[in-house]
């Protein structure tokens, strides 16, 4: 294959979901999302293996990715869907940190032009302990930039899920053709051997034959 083929192109997507999937578990470990942790590693596992099956010209690594990436695009939809609290999701209930911390996406607090308001807590002497009371000036609220990750990431995931559909069908044709010409037949080595084993068998014969010249002259008819 040429520079400018599919299978490029494949290399590239992987490469830019891997860069893409790094810079979003960098936020997500920020913000304790544990799930989407869980996930991100995931793919980014899978995405090297679909890299170096595009690389290496294995086609079982990429049917690995490219079912992966059906199901990388299900869990995208459903995290849109939960920040956009559609089918009574709510973007305030702890499913994405397994219901064992309160923390919410990183960008809820630290989103563009998003400014906290803390406030001592009352009640306790002695502690200089802060309490959270809310968020504002945001440009942009935090559930918006998570959908938008995600809908990258579906984007991404879709124009890699073709790419390899048709790179394997590269790879399974380039196998075909190989095959019909004689690339893995054991065959043509058997010929190509065939003839000195006998030009050995009629030495031998020749050796202990007490014949002589007749025997040659039998065998050579």
């Amino acid at each position: 294959m040429g520079c400018c083929t599919g299978r490029c192109t494949l290399i590239f997507l992987c490469t830019l979901q891997l860069l893409a999937a790094l810079e979003r578990q960098v936020f997500d470990f920020l913000g304790y999302q544990w799930a989407p942790i869980l996930a991100n590693f995931l793919h980014i596992i899978i995405v090297i293996l679909g890299l170096f099956g595009t690389i290496q010209y294995r086609p079982r690594y990429i049917v690995v990715y490219a079912i992966w990436t059906a199901v990388w695009v299900t869990w995208n939809i459903f995290i849109i869907c939960f920040y956009l609290e559609v089918g009574g999701l709510s973007k305030d209930s702890e499913l994405l940190t397994f219901n064992i911390s309160r923390h919410q996406s990183w960008w809820s607090e630290n989103g563009p032009g998003c400014v906290r308001k803390e406030a001592s807590m009352s009640g306790i002497k002695g502690l200089d302990n802060h309490s959270y009371i809310s968020v504002i000036g945001c440009a942009l609220e935090y559930r918006y930039i998570e959908v938008m990750h995600s809908s990258f990431q579906i984007l991404i995931a879709l124009v890699g899920f073709v790419y390899a559909c048709y790179v394997v069908s590269v790879f399974t044709e380039e196998e075909d053709s190989f095959d019909f010409i004689g690339g893995f037949d054991p065959f043509p080595l058997y010929h190509v051997n065939e003839k000195p084993t006998n030009l050995l068998f009629k030495q031998t014969y020749l050796l202990i034959s007490p014949t002589g010249f007749s025997d040659m002259e039998i065998m050579n008819k």
